[in-house]
């Protein structure tokens, strides 16, 4: 049989040589279906690896599903079969078939190709992902480290977002026309998406992948998601994205026993299965799994251009024995329950994504106690540059779910997170994860009554966006969600005609706006240098209270949460800086469907030492509630506007500092701030 060259051959043995050393960085541009012309014929290219197959044919619907009919050739030595066929245009559905060593023909979908079927049909469809033209190039120019500027993520599922009126779902380029406004209005700097691979089963949200390089048919095809990305950009928000390296759906058109045998999975069960999900691990020991994972994360910067990936499930990577019993696991070579071969890949991918896109955004949701997971590769670190925070997470949650005679008992459950907040560059985690199967909505989650409920909500949401850390909330979080996440249908949206949903959503907006104007709130987020305790012992009362710093002592905040419905008259708190304070936030305000128990007018300091500092002030503090002051620069002391109205003077500031804040920090891969 002849063989028909892939690409130029002096530059060929190069890119097999790479593909086969782990090092093929962009390997969706030699495999999958490329539209090619040849000797003035217009086709497509095909082109897989398959090292074990006896035969590859391509099946077409054009030919009945009988891939026999059109044999894809074999380059000797290499793993690869590919054909250019004349005549195939973009649109046709297609698949591999491949003749197995023990005889069997199965039919697989491409695992680079670029469009997928809408579920339950399962082809490849060949698809041209070049010619977008992208308007967001501003964005991209002034993209800068994260670690001193502000970071808060709404995270979404595009399927339940929002629906249309007969439920059917959105496309991406109308959720463009929804998204890009309401992100504005809350002040959300950056929007995740929740796994945007071609997946079969609706119910995975996206976590159990079959087509890695085709974003989901769900909403569109590919340019359509390049507008939405674009159309965002162009509005000055950051996209990021859920990717899934640590496994891959059974289906059996997917990546499961590729060419008759275990190709992208572990031949050995006992590595290959995740059994508490039904999918199988990809080998990491690979260097051709490593090519084609690697490639994957720099395939969806490149040409959809998200600023980021969300790396899922981390620690069922790093752990041989996750979430597995006895008998179903085996030790490394060293008797030890690392699975070093995936420590590698990570090492290497972090590696790889920084040195293409130096600025991008790689967080990783490791759920156990790795060590130095945001620090360089070269100092021994999983190289990422941010990390969930889920210890923050789970504790913060515990306390909030705990009925309120009970909190003193827990108080320790707010503290404690202080000690580690900074030994990693951390993302605080508010995600799907802790709204579905059984857990609750966040906002029921909260104990008391119905307005105890709201009142400790903003509290807590307070509390979220004061602590130390990058922010992520959840859709539907904003405005009070409150039964569980509903995977199946959009978010009750219908709640904002209610007041208490209604007053929630915008206390979380200009709680937003808050934080992205405050310098103190994220400038030294990963450093102790921005935080300092006031009272972290006062138990008794369940009140906390703690000093945000920024870069200048005239940014700095003092915070106080009340933890108890019970109002706290004349608290008295040690101040580093004496003279006149401003509330500039109270969640209590009548605005946001509080008692409108507020201090209104500018705050004293008193040569009272308190604290261990010199000077001290006292103001109420009401039930359930965040209050945030600040030291202020009038000279005499007169009332201020109510409540939210100090947030609203200050946009002009807001933008002065976003301004400022895109054009002075130096690139810093994967290390501390």
């Amino acid at each position: 049989m002849a063989i028909e060259p892939l690409t130029q051959p002096d530059k060929l043995s190069d890119l097999i040589y790479l593909f086969h050393e782990g090092n093929l960085h962009h390997s969706y541009r030699m495999l999958g279906a490329h539209p090619e012309t040849r000797d003035h014929r217009q086709g497509f290219r095909f082109t897989v690896w398959a090292p074990n197959a006896v035969e590859v044919g391509l099946a077409l619907d054009r030919n009945g599903w009988q891939g026999e009919k059109e044999p894809l050739y074999k380059i000797p030595e290499s793993g690869f079969w590919s054909r250019f066929i004349p005549g195939i245009e973009e649109g046709t559905l297609y698949k591999f078939r491949i003749l197995t060593e023990d005889g069997t023909e199965i039919l697989k979908a491409d695992p680079y190709a670029f469009e997928a079927e809408v579920r339950p049909r399962t082809a490849s469809i060949t698809s041209s992902i070049e010619g977008y033209k992208w308007n967001d190039g501003a964005w991209r120019r002034k993209q800068r480290s994260m670690y001193n500027k502000p970071l808060h993520i709404y995270e979404m599922h595009l399927g339940t977002w929002k629906r249309k009126g007969d439920g059917s779902l959105y496309s991406y380029r109308e959720m463009a026309d929804l998204l890009v406004p309401y992100l504005l209005e809350m002040n959300y700097t950056h929007v995740e998406m929740m796994p945007l691979s071609e997946h079969p089963y609706d119910l995975s949200w996206g976590y159990q992948n079959t087509g890695f390089y085709a974003p989901t048919s769900r909403y569109g095809q590919p340019k359509d998601l390049m507008y939405l990305v674009d159309t965002l950009h162009q509005a000055g928000i950051g996209v990021l994205l859920d990717w899934v390296p640590a496994h891959f759906a059974k289906d059996a058109h997917g990546l499961r026993l590729f060419d008759g045998t275990p190709l992208f999975e572990y031949a050995d069960p006992m590595l290959a299965e995740k059994p508490g999900w039904g999918t199988l691990s990809f080998d990491y020991s690979k260097p051709e799994v490593r090519s084609f994972l690697i490639s994957n994360a720099l395939y969806w910067m490149e040409m959809y251009h998200f600023d980021g990936l969300r790396v899922d499930a981390v620690t069922s990577m790093l752990r041989l024995d996750f979430e597995k019993q006895p008998g179903q696991y085996r030790t490394n070579d060293e008797g030890g329950l690392e699975n070093k071969e995936a420590v590698a890949f990570l090492q290497q991918l972090n590696t790889t994504v920084f040195e293409y896109y130096p600025y991008a955004l790689m967080m990783a949701e490791e759920s156990s106690a790795w060590p130095m997971v945001t620090m360089p590769v070269d100092k021994g670190g999983l190289g990422f540059n941010y990390k969930w925070n889920m210890g923050w997470m789970n504790d913060t949650l515990d306390y909030m779910e705990s009925d309120f005679h009970e909190r003193a008992s827990k108080h320790h459950l707010l503290t404690f997170p202080v000690v580690y907040s900074f030994s990693e560059n951390y993302v605080l985690p508010l995600s799907h994860d802790e709204v579905v199967h059984g857990k609750k909505s966040l906002l029921n989650k909260m104990p008391g009554s119905y307005e105890q409920k709201f009142a400790g909500m903003r509290a807590f949401l307070g509390y979220f966006m004061t602590f130390p850390g990058k922010k992520l909330l959840f859709m539907g979080g904003e405005f009070g969600q409150f039964i569980e996440w509903k995977d199946e249908d959009q978010l009750d949206w219908f709640l904002l005609d209610y007041d208490s949903h209604r007053n929630l959503h915008k206390f979380e907006r200009e709680l937003s706006e808050l934080y992205v104007r405050e310098k103190a709130l994220w400038e030294l987020d990963h450093s102790f240098d921005g935080y300092e305790w006031i009272t972290p012992d006062d138990q008794g009362q369940s009140v906390i209270s703690y000093v945000r710093k920024g870069k200048k002592p005239a940014d700095t905040l003092l915070v106080l949460i009340n933890f108890q419905p019970v109002k706290r008259e004349r608290y008295r708190i040690g101040v580093m800086r004496p003279g006149m304070y401003t509330e500039i936030l109270n969640s209590d305000h009548s605005d946001y469907g509080g008692s409108g128990i507020i201090n209104d007018m500018l705050i004293p300091t008193e040569k009272i030492p308190f604290h261990g500092h010199a000077n001290s002030l006292e103001l109420d503090l009401p039930p359930l509630s965040i209050v945030i002051l600040k030291k202020n620069t009038r000279r005499k002391t007169e009332p201020i506007a109510e409540g939210s109205a100090s947030v609203k003077s200050r946009k002009k500031t807001e933008k002065n500092t976003e301004k400022k804040g895109n054009s002075t920090t130096k690139p810093n891969r994967g290390t501390k701030a």
